[in-house]
């Protein structure tokens, strides 16, 4: 199996760590480890957690946790993964056949797209309008949804431009799977970011093929737990979970623990609250910044926290933009080709540093060559 180039992850990995300003993190700054736990719950954790191999498909008291947000599921219904990018890679791994055909939503995290090539599927794209205010293009979804579609990808609240599926999307989409009997696979880790403080609705039990994929690195801002998870019927979990045998066999420890006390719901709670109070605050600065330069800069307010995709009005692209933000300024943005779709950067704009990056990155659009 060959897979095409991550651009996205392989250009974080690669400098996220190196620069000054880093406005990748798709969410509000991450939390320090004593913002999440007190000293003597640390204690407790010290005195009683065993650094062993765990229950491999998620210990019982996270499963728990995760079934607390979809009605109806039970622990069957739920594998714990590492990052919901495993959760994503194991749902088209024992999903996708060579010859199959996936539908995916765009602009999005192309994970599912460059796995689903190289397991030899075709993808075809259908596409969320900025002239409609990222709507969803309803006939290209009819026209792409065929006898060959096994899979409907999307991310909703959608990464990387913020925007939320209408009711009547959502129906729409359930609708082109059950006619053709295709699985949709919706990744719902921003679910709890949005803006308004009401929670997005999820896909969950809008038809019997429905995969879940959630996680604790967007909405929770806890990345580094490396804690996701894939919710759906317990025999296709059951499959995955066999495939999450052939990965990372299980998540750690520490880990896991960590994540119970991030998922009970006072400190879930305290968590979003903290998020959309910085969101809120730094949104109406970019907001700010982005007027001052209405001729250089097109923008659709996003419905979650901590990502804004931004349109620019230069013939030049945006990893070229990246670039010299880069080398000239050490600022970290992400082009908009990592999402497929150029002529777009995405700002992470839950940074505390934002106001100091802001100015550096219309420095370098002013000094494009056709600006």
């Amino acid at each position: 199996m060959r897979v095409d180039d991550f651009l996205s992850e392989r250009w974080l990995s690669t400098w996220q760590n190196r620069v000054r300003y880093d406005f990748t993190e798709t969410g509000v700054h991450p939390l320090y480890l004593h913002e999440l736990i007190t000293a003597e719950e640390l204690l407790d954790l010290h005195g009683r957690v065993q650094l062993r191999y765990v229950q491999t498909n998620g210990i019982p008291a996270l499963k728990d946790a995760v079934t607390r947000l979809y009605p109806g599921a039970t622990p069957k219904h739920v594998l714990v993964t590492n990052g919901s990018a495993e959760a994503n890679y194991v749902a088209v791994w024992s999903r996708v056949e060579p010859g199959d055909e996936v539908v995916v939503i765009y602009p999005n995290y192309l994970q599912v797209p460059g796995v689903a090539r190289g397991l030899g599927a075709t993808v075809r794209r259908v596409s969320l309008r900025e002239e409609t205010g990222w709507a969803l293009d309803l006939d290209e979804l009819a026209a792409h949804v065929g006898p060959r579609t096994r899979l409907i990808y999307l991310s909703n609240p959608n990464n990387p431009t913020g925007a939320l599926l209408s009711a009547a999307e959502m129906a729409a989409i359930a609708r082109s799977a059950e006619r053709v009997g295709a699985w949709i696979l919706a990744d719902e880790v921003y679910r709890g970011a949005e803006l308004d403080g009401e929670p997005s609705p999820s896909f969950w039990g809008m038809s019997e093929r429905v995969l879940i994929v959630g996680g604790l690195s967007k909405a929770y801002t806890l990345p580094g737990l490396r804690i996701g998870w894939l919710v759906g019927p317990p025999d296709v979990v059951a499959r995955a979970w066999g495939y999450h045998d052939y990965t990372t066999i299980t998540t750690g420890a520490l880990n896991s623990e960590l994540a119970i006390v991030a998922m009970r719901d006072d400190v879930r709670h305290r968590i979003l609250a903290r998020n959309r109070a910085i969101s809120a605050r730094n949104l109406a600065a970019l907001r700010s910044w982005l007027a001052e330069h209405s001729d250089l800069f097109r923008f659709i307010p996003p419905r979650i926290g901590g990502v804004a995709f931004v349109g620019y009005n230069l013939e030049i692209s945006s990893l070229t933009i990246v670039n010299r933000l880069l080398e000239d300024h050490s600022v970290l943005i992400v082009p908009g080709e990592a999402f497929g779709l150029d002529g777009f950067v995405r700002i992470g704009y839950g940074h505390p540093q934002l106001l100091e990056g802001l100015p550096l990155i219309s420095a370098v659009l002013t000094a494009a060559p056709n600006a």
